[in-house]
C-alpha cells in the first residue's frame, strides 16, 4: 500500500492491469505524505535528476495543501531562515562542537 499519484488508476485501467485502491483517511493521509516524501527524497538520492526532484517538490505541494500551509509562506520561511542562519552554498562541514 502506498500513495500514488491521482492518475495513476486511470493508467493502469489503460494498461489493463488489475489493482484496488481506496480512498485515505485524514489520519491515513498524513502519515502517508510523510511516508512519500522520505520515499521520493530517497529516489532522488540515487537518480539524481530534475525529474526526481520534481517529485519531491510535488509532496511538499500536497503537504502544504493538506497542511494549509501557503507556499509563498514556506518560500517566505526558508529566506527568513536562510538571512538567519545563512544557507548551504558555502558547503561548510561541522566536524565537531565542544
Amino acid at each position: 500500500m502506498k500513495l500514488v499519484r491521482d492518475r495513476i488508476p486511470a493508467i493502469l485501467k489503460e494498461k489493463g492491469k488489475k489493482f484496488r485502491t481506496h480512498v485515505a483517511s485524514e489520519d491515513e493521509y498524513w502519515q502517508l505524505l510523510k511516508e512519500k516524501l522520505v520515499e521520493e527524497a530517497r529516489e532522488f538520492e540515487s537518480d539524481e535528476t530534475a525529474e526526481e526532484l520534481a517529485d519531491v517538490m510535488e509532496v511538499i505541494s500536497a503537504i502544504c495543501r493538506f497542511r494549509h500551509i501557503r507556499e509563498e509562506d514556506l518560500k517566505e520561511l526558508v529566506e527568513r531562515k536562510r538571512v538567519d542562519r545563512g544557507g548551504f552554498e558555502g558547503r561548510i562541514v561541522l566536524d565537531f562542537v565542544e
